[in-house]
């Protein structure tokens, strides 16, 4: 099973459309989690899955056909009900170990909603356009090159764009690059990413582009001429309580638009780092047979002041993962 996600081409109203159905769903998972935790509070007792559905036949029979939450009815029936289930998930990884106890979600930790077609899968026909479940058909940046069959979509937010992300239940098929395979040792480093070590062809050398080293200049001068701007909430010295306080600030519209340009440029940081880590895990996991990666202790290297910045600029963990999972797929070419 693998996963294929596509940045759509929005219009504003679209954009519009979609922020409301991620604060749908971030109010639908906040309502669940309240009732839930007063529930425990007063002394309630039962299981946390009975508790759950009892809570979403609350929302659906009740809350949803009062006049104060008429505005729910604007939005896919899909969006609440899978929310609800993400609830239930994190509980269950909550009982099991897996993670930490839910929280109240937030909308400075970003925007996403899921939605499926609840009669099953549905084909994605090739072509510069997609059809969501629920939602309608909407553009592609980049266009799918084949047909696709999937159910379930998750629609995220990053600096301003919006993706698209949906599972397929398929594996890619291995295609071998070289009709004789290499084993390879990989040196990670600082100031050289990655060198490639082989016994016939010698070292290799990846450079990293060094993204955020690169717009550091940029970032501090754009950070230090709006150093004043506030989105949202402050804390500021009261004299009467003796004690700092937080207030609500209205942004202004100059606030907004520096906050998005600087989240347009930190994503053009993140997607330069990602490409080339794909780019470099691909080709490594393509040409050679065994790979032999060092070990870091990345965690005990950021606390060396100098080096810290340079080491978190690399990507050193995410290389590791992408190239542990693209090794055990096969020797296949995207």
């Amino acid at each position: 099973m693998f996963a294929v996600k596509r940045r759509l081409k929005l219009n504003n109203k679209e954009k519009t459309f979609f922020n409301g159905c991620a604060g749908y769903s971030r109010f639908v998972y906040n309502y669940r989690l309240g009732l839930f935790t007063e529930y425990r509070r007063d002394g309630g007792t039962g299981g946390n899955t009975k508790v759950l559905d009892t809570i979403k036949k609350v929302f659906t029979n009740h809350t949803k056909k009062t006049h104060k939450y008429r505005w729910c009815n604007d939005y896919s029936s899909r969006i609440y009900s899978n929310a609800f289930i993400a609830l239930k998930k994190a509980f269950i990884n909550w009982r099991e170990g897996r993670a930490q106890a839910p929280k109240f979600k937030k909308r400075k930790d970003g925007k996403s909603f899921t939605v499926d077609a609840c009669n099953g899968k549905v084909l994605l026909e090739a072509g510069n356009k997609i059809k969501i479940p629920t939602l309608g058909t909407f553009r592609l940046h980049e266009p799918l090159d084949c047909s696709y069959v999937s159910q379930t979509f998750t629609l995220s937010e990053q600096a301003g764009e919006w993706y698209v992300s949906f599972a397929l239940c398929a594996e890619k098929l291995p295609i071998p690059s070289h009709n004789k395979w290499e084993r390879c040792g990989v040196d990670l480093g600082v100031k050289c990413f990655a060198t490639v070590h082989t016994h016939e062809l010698g070292d290799n050398v990846y450079e990293s582009p060094q993204p955020y080293k690169k717009a550091k200049t940029k970032l501090r001068r754009l950070q230090w001429r709006n150093k004043n701007k506030v989105l949202g909430s402050k804390w500021i010295d009261d004299p009467n309580l003796g004690k700092r306080k937080k207030i609500y600030i209205v942004p202004s519209n100059n606030a907004k638009k520096y906050f998005k340009r600087l989240a347009r440029t930190h994503g053009r940081i993140s997607n330069v780092r990602n490409d080339f880590l794909h780019k470099s895990s691909t080709e490594l996991a393509t040409c050679h047979s065994v790979i032999r990666l060092e070990d870091l202790n990345v965690k005990g290297m950021i606390q060396f002041g100098k080096l810290s910045s340079a080491i978190t600029d690399q990507g050193f963990g995410e290389f590791r993962r992408q190239l542990v999972y693209k090794a055990a797929l096969g020797w296949w070419s995207s």
